[in-house]
């Protein structure tokens, strides 16, 4: 992606150099089994919170000065320029749709993390906070999504992912986490967990959407390692991979096939009110 020398936002909290030392899980199974099911964790954020908690159990966190390398650096630096494309895109859609963009601030953060959907570590992946209205990121990440799921990495698939989280700061502007919420209550898990699916589906509808307006930017192989960073993180590859088998009724995110699909459409049309997920996975 092209970003050198382009507007970065000031809407980056950087907390790498502060994060604490102790992480709220640890790496441990618990922290796996915590990742596995919060990738590009979206509304689950709040259960997230509730859960490493409850793990952790009243702790006390210890913080540490970590100073950031000249990678880190530039990495942080990348994340400006993608949350203001972000930015500039969403607030000309808003606009265009007699509406006003409220932008969300996105965190940086080594190891643990304090939200208002309560404490998290970098075990849980990127996730979007509804109750802050924040994104939440340790860019340790993308260092798994290779290792351990077999992405391509790249810069783009951190722009995939910010666009993504980015995605479900726009379904809470929209109301449409919210409705989904209340369209969950008294359903089957099965049946929640497809509005679930419905939700994330669209979140990577609306990355597709932003990629779209910033074609001017992108670098052949761009779309690329979005599609490889959205194959490696569906439900049926990561079952299959950590479990040796899939249980459909159990996804929450998509499958691999979903997931791309829907990151496409996005890219090809460009058009917002091509993503209702909602209808068409039924």
């Amino acid at each position: 992606m092209k970003w050198l020398g382009r507007r970065q936002s000031d809407n980056v909290e950087d907390r790498r150099s502060i994060s604490g030392g102790k992480a709220v899980i640890g790496g441990g199974i618990i922290g796996i089994i915590i990742l596995l099911l919060n990738v590009f964790g979206g509304e689950t954020g709040q259960a997230v919170g509730s859960a490493l908690e409850q793990i952790q159990g009243g702790q006390n966190q210890t913080e540490t000065a970590v100073p950031l390398s000249k990678e880190d650096e530039e990495l942080g630096n990348f994340v400006k320029v993608v949350l203001a494309d972000n930015e500039d895109i969403w607030s000309k859609i808003f606009e265009e749709n007699v509406m006003t963009y409220e932008k969300p601030k996105l965190v940086l953060f080594r190891g643990s993390v304090q939200t208002a959907c309560g404490g998290a570590s970098s075990a849980s992946g990127p996730f979007y906070c509804p109750g802050d209205r924040k994104v939440y990121m340790d860019l340790g990440f993308f260092d798994e999504l290779k290792t351990k799921f077999g992405a391509k990495g790249g810069d783009f698939a951190i722009a995939y992912v910010i666009a993504h989280e980015i995605g479900h700061h726009i379904q809470t502007l929209l109301g449409t986490s919210a409705k989904m919420r209340q369209d969950q209550q008294g359903k089957s898990e099965a049946e929640a967990n497809k509005l679930s699916v419905a939700l994330e589906l669209q979140a990577d509808f609306y990355a597709g959407v932003w990629a779209h307006y910033n074609q001017e930017n992108l670098d052949s192989g761009d779309i690329d390692e979005a599609l490889s960073a959205a194959n490696a993180v569906g439900d049926d590859a990561i079952q299959s991979k950590m479990q040796g088998h899939v249980v459909p009724d159990s996804f929450t995110h998509g499958t691999s096939e979903q997931r791309m699909y829907w990151f496409k459409k996005g890219f090809k049309t460009g058009d917002i009110t091509q993503g209702n997920t909602f209808e068409e996975i039924r």
